[in-house]
């Protein structure tokens, strides 16, 4: 497996991933959600940020998932990023993914430095989702959110990035079919919104 930014020493990693961020998403890395609403979902998508968090290991750079608790409304039980719809005190999506963050792991603000942001995607939800990349320095804490985390759990950031581990499949919903990605890992299995989100990652990553 060759990538490039794997190739460079740790510090150089991070000034790689921002400058890759800074610039204007990539046509591969936009519409990558197929405009499907779930019933009663109809109507302007509500704003919404994740924090993709990006773990500075000693062995690797990992990233960070979430569970979430079966008990939950919108996609229970579902492998997940940190983050919930951005609230009125919060100035931008970047803040929103640090405060849902903190609100459902314990994660320390101050362990986070955010790098740039991803394309949005939609939900099936109804939330018109802003992707946060932060980097993340050990060591910290998790404090999962008994109410809405389940687990929670790392992946090397490098797996998630191998095309071979891409999955693209479908499933019909009543005559219409829907197409979705999936990374599976082991016994967790990461797919629909969160496995795309890493799509558009790793797009971003490869655009020249």
């Amino acid at each position: 497996m060759t990538l490039a930014l794997f190739d460079l020493p740790r510090p150089e990693q991070r000034r790689w991933l921002a400058e890759r961020l800074a610039r204007p998403a990539p046509a591969s890395a936009l519409n990558l959600s197929d405009g499907f609403r779930l019933p009663g979902r109809d109507g302007a998508p509500t704003p919404a940020a994740v924090l993709v968090p990006l773990i500075n290991r000693d062995e690797e750079l990992t990233v960070l998932f979430t569970e979430r608790s079966r008990d939950l409304p919108d996609h229970p039980g579902q492998i997940s990023f940190p983050g919930g719809r951005i609230e009125r005190e919060d100035t931008d999506e970047g803040v929103a993914a640090l405060r849902e963050a903190h609100e459902e792991i314990g994660l320390p603000r101050e362990r986070v430095t955010l790098l740039g942001r991803l394309a949005e995607y939609e939900t099936v939800t109804g939330y018109r989702v802003t992707p946060v990349v932060g980097w993340v320095e050990p060591p910290f804490e998790v404090r999962a959110d008994p109410i809405e985390v389940a687990d929670v759990f790392e992946v090397p950031l490098a797996f998630l990035l191998e095309p071979s581990n891409q999955q693209r499949h479908f499933r019909m919903v009543g005559d219409r079919r829907r197409d979705y990605y999936a990374i599976p890992y082991g016994e967790r299995y990461i797919w629909g919104a969160t496995a795309a989100m890493l799509l558009i990652l790793d797009r971003t990553r490869r655009a020249a």
